[in-house]
């Protein structure tokens, strides 16, 4: 029903000339599903307190719930005689439902509420449809949808990633707001949270790392007070550009976390020398933004000034994480040998800082439409590294678009790092054996089968003229035989 509903939208939006691309695409259908999903968790709430013998009042009332002007309704059916359409549709939205939305954000009890998040939401957002007759249509193919239990919410948010993931492949922009789920998933299960610790990502993108982690914690929530723990006191992230964050925060409450905890601010105007103990995380996992060129002052919050967006997310995370706390950070793999003097200077802090113990080796293409290769770094904050267990991860095919990485191409690298063994695609590195001056932890694979040594340019010209010789001597016999 729902991957109906969502192929009916995209052919409306198709149509749309406000909709230009899979990034506008994503944003716009975004906000209608979440006030239909409001709408239907309102009425969950209001279900329950009359169980419950207690009063509800709804967050979105009057002329603005979504029964009164997005699907309004006489005898449970649908009134188009009521329904707004055409210009008149569109002036509501622009002029009076994102204005009454947005306001939530001024009277709003505090920043931890769903009226701050929808306040926040729609004061980024704008409406792009200009036709009034197409958003009509989106609007009664969603209200079609109902999102009244675990399983419709878990349906509609694996249909949401895939839309998400999409809106990655669709250029530069929207790739750097999507990290493939199955490596996010690996990355979790080693690092493994447990219930009642804080899990951090200051480059949120849209809270693919949040929202798998609840995933992977949420069967494990037995009590009600564990429930809320999981709900408002375990996920936090940041995020600075618009979009990525609105779609970060609409993410999360389609995977079911109500009131994400989630800020929009640059993580990197943070002078990392004025983190505190009470604003460090059990759990960071991240994908930060590769290159970038980032400006002098914001440079000067960190010890190790650079350019290099991940590098300072790098050192941000290092001083973000708890003593004791573990950490997966995806980077691009030149990090581990590039010689200029902040490259070795972050190795070295990393390793005195944290305990390094894995390196996992990314094939190209795990990032679709990325030219670089990466690594993901797994490291605990506390005593200094000792050895590094690196495993090359070789999925046996080519990835690409329409063959992108799978849980089970990594199942043997989460099963094998729990006692980080040698073998063909895995080996250790001790500390000790480490350059002193450079720190470089270049992936050099010493099981890996020996390549056979290429031939020498002689060599291969005189098999040449061999074969030419004995190529002319044939030919030269046929010729006899005539």
């Amino acid at each position: 029903m729902y991957d109906a509903a969502f192929n009916r939208i995209e052919r409306e939006l198709r149509n749309e000339e406000g909709v230009a691309n899979e990034l506008d695409y994503v944003e716009q259908t975004s906000w209608v599903l979440f006030l239909k999903y409001l709408h239907d968790l309102e009425n969950e709430r209001r279900d329950r307190a009359e169980l419950d013998g207690t009063d509800y009042s709804p967050i979105i009332i009057g002329p603005y719930a979504w029964d009164q002007w997005a699907a309004p309704k006489t005898d449970g059916q649908f009134d188009h005689n009521k329904a707004r359409i055409g210009e008149d549709l569109i002036k509501f939205v622009d002029g009076e439902l994102f204005l009454y939305l947005a306001s939530f954000r001024q009277s709003a009890t505090g920043p931890r509420t769903l009226e701050y998040k929808i306040g926040e939401i729609f004061t980024e957002l704008r409406n792009k449809f200009r036709s009034g007759y197409i958003l009509r249509d989106v609007l009664e193919t969603v209200d079609e949808l109902a999102f009244n239990t675990q399983a419709e919410r878990h349906e509609l948010s694996q249909l949401y990633e895939t839309r998400i993931r999409r809106m990655g492949n669709a250029g530069r922009n929207g790739g750097e707001y999507y990290t493939p789920r199955p490596l996010i998933r690996a990355m979790i299960k080693v690092t493994d949270p447990k219930l009642g610790e804080t899990i951090y990502d200051g480059a949120v993108g849209s809270a693919g790392f949040l929202c798998e982690a609840f995933d992977y914690l949420r069967p494990k929530a037995k009590s009600a007070s564990q429930w809320e723990t999981l709900q408002r006191d375990t996920f936090f992230g940041q995020e600075k550009k618009g979009l990525a964050y609105i779609i970060g925060i609409m993410n999360m409450i389609l995977h079911g976390i109500e009131t994400p905890n989630l800020i929009h601010s640059n993580t990197l105007n943070e002078n990392v020398m004025d983190i505190q103990e009470k604003d460090r995380r059990d759990i960071i996992l991240a994908n930060p933004p590769f290159g970038g060129g980032e400006r002098r002052e914001v440079q000067q919050n960190f010890p190790i000034r650079t350019g290099e967006t991940a590098y300072l997310f790098l050192q941000h995370f290092i001083r973000k994480l708890k003593a004791g706390g573990r950490a997966a950070v995806v980077i691009k793999n030149t990090f581990l040998s590039n010689t200029d003097n902040a490259s070795v200077a972050l190795r070295k802090e990393l390793m005195e800082a944290a305990e390094l113990h894995t390196i996992l080796d990314c094939p190209q293409g795990t990032f679709q439409g990325a030219g670089v290769k990466t690594v993901v770094l797994f490291f605990e904050k506390g005593a200094p590294t000792r050895d590094i267990w690196y495993y090359q991860l070789d999925p046996g095919r080519s990835l690409g678009k329409t063959n992108p990485l799978n849980d089970g191409d990594l199942a043997d690298f989460v099963a094998l790092q729990r006692t980080r063994p040698n073998g063909p695609k895995s080996w250790i590195v001790n500390r000790a054996d480490l350059n002193e001056d450079t720190f470089d932890l270049s992936v050099k694979n010493p099981n890996a089968p020996e390549a056979e040594a290429l031939r020498s340019p002689e060599a291969i010209i005189t098999d040449m003229l061999a074969r030419d010789a004995e190529t002319a001597q044939i030919l030269e016999d046929i010729r006899g035989m005539l």
